[in-house]
Formats: structure tokens, sequence, C-alpha cells
């Protein structure tokens, strides 16, 4: 799909509020609400938009541990990578789950828990039994520098 400088401030305004409506993001990029509209529905239909979601506060729901962790395994076939995968996919304290390079580690999770005890359990009693798990280094984080997750828009990059 090429995106031409509407599809591009419509990314950019989305990402940095989702429930912003079709009539006030019409008035923001200079468009009429259908054509505006339709333009969303393009980019929806067509996977560049993936989904709307509430950003909250870990804090305030009492999860003020955030971990970092290298995990490596102890072979690299894609059954043990596609097993590895499914079982921290039903973490719910698992937030993030990247296959990395350039690390002694095969992967990089981020984890949100109460406290200490409660990673102490995760990672004992449900990373580390996972099937071919054979290193864990845990990184715990200080202070959030930066949280985003809005991802660079450029139509001359987009095809325009």
């Amino acid at each position: 799909m090429k995106l031409d400088r509407y599809d591009c401030q419509i990314l950019e305004i989305l990402q940095e509020d989702g429930r912003m409506n079709n009539q006030d993001l019409a008035e923001r990029i200079g468009l009429s609400p259908s054509p505006c509209l339709r333009r969303v529905r393009a980019l929806e239909d067509a996977g560049l938009i993936v989904g709307y979601r509430a950003h909250l506060d870990a804090r305030k729901l009492g999860l003020t541990l955030m971990a970092l962790i290298h995990i490596s395994m102890d072979i690299h076939t894609p059954e043990r990578f596609a097993n590895f995968e499914a079982e921290i996919a039903v973490l719910p304290e698992v937030l993030e789950c990247l296959l990395i390079t350039g690390q002694d580690a095969d992967y990089q999770i981020k984890v949100a828990v109460r406290d200490m005890d409660h990673y102490q359990s995760l990672l004992l009693n449900r990373i580390t039994r996972i099937a071919g798990v054979t290193g864990v280094h845990s990184s715990f984080v200080l202070r959030r520098v930066l949280d985003k997750t809005a991802l660079m828009v450029q139509a001359s990059a987009a095809g325009d």
C-alpha cells in the first residue's frame, strides 16, 4: 500500500490518540469526515493499523518491578523455539518477548511483577521450567527514561 501525506498524518495522530473520533481526526488533517474514515478503514484493512489499546500505569496496578531477562536455550531448533515461545506467551507477566542476536542469549523478555518475591516465583517456577532453558540473566529497570510505542511514519519512505 502506498502512503500519502494524509495516510501518514492519520497514522501519526492515531498513534498519539487512538480514541480520537473521526470528525476531529478529519479536521486535524484537513479532509472531510467521509474520505478520512475511508482512509482509516483502508489502513486497518491493509494491516498497517493492527489494533487500538489503552496504555496502563503498571505502578498504579501494583506492578512495581520491571525486569529484562535474557534467556539462553540448549539447542537451536524450530521446534525448541516454538515450544518456548508458546510457553512464554501464556504468562501474563510477560510484556514482550524478542528473539535476539548479538548477545549470549537467544531471547530477551520484559516482565512486570509486583515485587521481588513475585519475580522469583515467576523465574523459578515458570520460566526456568520451560524445556530447553539453560541460562537466565536478569536486569532490573531502575527508571523508564523513554517509554513510547509510536513508530516513525514518513511519506517518502512509505512510497509517496
